[in-house]
């Protein structure tokens, strides 16, 4: 994870992107990001955006990544250990219950 942060960086700093990569500018380039990434999912269903973006979803979902692991460089944040903090609060607000079956369409 680090190798890659770093690589990120690197190619952001080649550039001098630095100055414009603020956290709140990263925060609104991860929501546009994540944007565009859903519009491949707009009117059609999960499997039919898969087979005809598959693509853009690729590159849309790293843009996203790249931001957030940018954000997450810059304000020192440890991402492994954060995913894992989070990961235990939803654990405890989520109780996993395997009798309870999700059947719901809206999410095709």
């Amino acid at each position: 994870m680090n190798d890659l942060i770093t690589e990120i960086n690197a190619f952001r700093d080649e550039r001098n992107w630095r100055p414009y990569n603020t956290p709140k500018s990263l925060a609104i380039s991860i929501s546009l990001e994540a944007s565009e990434l859903l519009e491949n999912f707009q009117w059609c269903s999960s499997e039919e955006a898969v087979a005809a973006t598959f693509e853009n979803i690729q590159e849309e979902l790293a843009d996203v990544l790249i931001y957030s692991l940018m954000l997450a460089s810059d304000l020192e944040l440890d991402v492994p250990q954060i995913i894992r903090e989070k990961m235990k609060k939803n654990a405890l607000k989520y109780p996993a219950n395997p009798d309870q079956a999700i059947n719901d369409s809206s999410n095709s």
